[in-house]
């Protein structure tokens, strides 16, 4: 049984077997086969928990699309449904759940709650995100990385804003696939140092830069996030915007970088704000093979869960 928990917590050779077998699924899908398609239904008479505490558009609908395309059943969970924590503790409802389904995927608050969920579950448990970590995305911007400029080893790329929890997987990513990756932002919202650490570790050149025009020069790819969380309070949404004014990711910033440098986003997107439309309907952005690519890397990751 595997669990998929985070990026650096996977093995390299099978986080690349993961990348390898989306492609072919979507080759195949695509009428260019590559390698086994998806049509062998291999999650056929399975059962997929899908959890959601926090609200969800692209990796409720990716996770319910994947599981369907290879045969199996979704039961949609919301936190308030489950009381998950509250009315029962996280690990008796593990437990309760491991009688139930096959594999239990979860996008929740505290990464405490994935930990837990996945030490007493006797099924495999997948992350689909926390406050902390999403390594789901990054399998998903890795897959388009590669399927647009070719592998992703020994590639530049530039974080320009919030260093948060996606921001944390793509340090996580760079260690595990060998790409070099620079962050430009404020001081108050840098990535973690332990996520930093553990990519110099795998020898990934880790880089912090506040010149954002400095940061993208030579850049292969360049990806923005979201500035706000939907819970932030108005007065912490005018502080953020005054902290991440600089680095917004314009026509001018990206003519810095590259002239084939990708542009990502990992979308919901607030335009003109952290992007702008420029540069997210421009030639270089890949923001909706990104968005699409979710699929076809989540269901490589379940197949990889489940050794099927």
């Amino acid at each position: 049984m595997n669990h998929f928990l985070d990026i650096h917590k996977t093995d390299a050779a099978d986080l690349r077997g993961m990348i390898d077998n989306a492609d072919a699924m979507k080759q195949a899908r695509l009428g260019r086969p590559k390698a086994a398609p998806d049509d062998e239904q291999p999650l056929a008479g399975r059962m997929v928990a899908l959890i959601f505490e926090k609200p969800s558009t692209r990796t409720r609908v990716s996770f319910d699309v994947g599981v369907r395309q290879m045969g199996g059943q979704t039961m949609v969970l919301s936190g308030k449904d489950m009381q998950l924590g509250h009315g029962e503790t996280i690990a008796d409802t593990a437990r309760v759940l491991s009688r139930y389904v096959d594999m239990i995927m979860i996008r929740t608050f505290d990464e405490t709650i994935l930990t837990e969920m996945s030490e007493y579950s006797d099924v495999p448990v997948i992350n689909g995100l926390t406050d902390r970590t999403h390594p789901c995305q990054i399998m998903a911007d890795v897959l388009t990385f590669e399927e647009h400029r070719g592998p992703i080893a020994g590639k530049k790329v530039v974080w320009a804003g919030d260093g948060n929890n996606v921001c944390a997987s793509f340090l996580h990513a760079a260690g595990q696939f060998g790409f070099d990756l620079t962050f430009t932002g404020p001081a108050q919202l840098d990535p973690e140092e332990e996520f930093m650490g553990l990519a110099r570790q795998k020898g990934s050149r880790i880089v912090v830069e506040r010149d954002a025009y400095k940061a993208v020069e030579g850049a292969d790819l360049v990806v923005a996030d979201t500035w706000v969380s939907m819970h932030d309070s108005q007065s912490a949404k005018e502080r953020r915007h005054n902290l991440l004014r600089p680095y917004q990711v314009n026509a001018d910033l990206m003519s810095h970088a590259k002239p084939d440098a990708l542009f990502m986003h990992c979308l919901p997107a607030h335009r003109e704000e952290e992007a702008t439309s420029e540069v997210m309907d421009g030639p270089n952005s890949v923001i909706f093979d990104e968005a699409e690519n979710r699929l076809h890397a989540q269901k490589a990751v379940m197949r990889w869960c489940l050794g099927v």
